[in-house]
């Protein structure tokens, strides 16, 4: 019988090159991470399975570290094509998915898509969605999970409505063994990119992957512009915001300044109002004491004055009094003389006068 070929598929980092170590006893380079390592599409070795001899084909991861999906799908689709000319068909696709996500990406989803067209609609009962890492994770996060992917239109539920199988692997050779056994009685298929490629002579780019692919790049693109005019537009939102805070902040520094300065020069005034009345005052106090002084001088003035005349007055007086004495005792001498000269008048004309 004819040896059994199964195409092994999935993003960079899923495990295809590990899965298909594990269940053929090949020795392919793994990758670290997510980073790739399987850079060219190879064959394992040939094992043993349900009675049949198998061959793994393991092919470049989507979403490669290095490479393009477009690089990726030509390596592919010229692999595929090569096959069909020489009428070597797939007896099936395994497509590898982590569960160890903790959710389907849009590059995820965009590469599923893209294997979803490679392979198309009537293919699909020969397509295993293999879910494995489940060793990083509670169980019952990956029952969840698992049940998601299998029930969400966005993911798989779509081609597991249309013939395709979700299995797990939980990185023993048993549960490998038991997915690729699953394609040990299937018919050979031809995959829609091959049909594609050979017998409508479309290119790559052409085929239903390709332009789901280009689709799909055009809608990141679009969604880039988007998320960047998005990112501009919150920038510019953040800048007006900033800008309008700190004139908020200018405005309300100023009108800070102005009322501390308002305040400043309210308290000068009353300083200056406080020292203009403290001045008014002391003038008013040294008027009364001038006014005072003025007062007493002019009372002691005109008590000097008063006495000056009561002086004078009594200086008038004795000598008033002088004068009238004088005057009295001049008119006594001289009534005294008259009264002498009487008398010897008298003594010379009829006797004599004794004293």
């Amino acid at each position: 019988m004819a040896e059994l070929t199964v195409a092994v598929m999935g993003a960079t980092g899923t495990g295809k090159s590990t899965f298909i170590n594990l269940v053929s006893g090949s020795n392919f380079q793994v990758g670290s991470g997510l980073l790739s390592s399987t850079t060219q599409v190879q064959s394992s070795q040939p094992f043993d399975i349900g009675g049949r001899r198998m061959v793994l084909i393991d092919t470049p991861g989507f979403d490669d570290s290095t490479r393009t999906d477009t690089d990726i799908l030509r390596t592919i689709s010229t692999y595929l094509e090569n096959t069909y000319r020489n009428n070597k068909k797939l007896s099936g696709v395994i497509y590898m998915h982590r569960i160890s996500d903790p959710r389907m990406s849009g590059i995820s989803r965009r590469n599923f898509g893209m294997f979803r067209k490679l392979c198309g609609d009537s293919t699909l009962g020969s397509v295993i969605i293999v879910t494995n890492m489940w060793g990083e994770i509670r169980e019952e996060v990956g029952v969840q999970r698992e049940r998601e992917l299998a029930t969400e239109d966005i993911l798989f539920k779509p081609v597991l409505d249309k013939g395709a199988k979700m299995m797990r692997h939980y990185n023993t050779l048993e549960s490998g063994r038991a997915i690729v056994e699953q394609f040990v009685n299937k018919e050979a298929v031809t995959l829609k990119i091959q049909d594609e490629v050979v017998r409508e002579g479309k290119s790559v780019e052409q085929t239903a992957a390709g332009a789901e692919l280009e689709a799909e790049k055009q809608k990141e693109l679009a969604e880039a512009r988007r998320k960047q005019e998005e990112e501009i537009r919150r920038a510019q939102e953040a800048m007006r915001l900033k800008m309008e805070e700190e004139e908020r902040r200018h405005k309300a520094e100023i009108e800070a300044a102005r009322v501390r300065a308002e305040a400043e020069a309210a308290r000068q005034r009353e300083a200056y109002a406080r020292e203009m009345a403290r001045q008014a005052e002391e003038r008013r106090r040294e008027e009364a004491h001038r006014r005072e002084v003025q007062r007493q001088l002019e009372a002691q003035l005109a008590a000097q004055a008063a006495k000056r005349r009561r002086q004078e007055e009594e200086a008038q007086r004795v000598q008033q009094e002088m004068v009238r004495q004088q005057q009295e005792a001049a008119a006594a001498q001289q009534r005294l003389r008259e009264e002498v000269e009487r008398l010897h008048h008298e003594s010379n004309d009829g006797g004599c006068v004794i004293f």
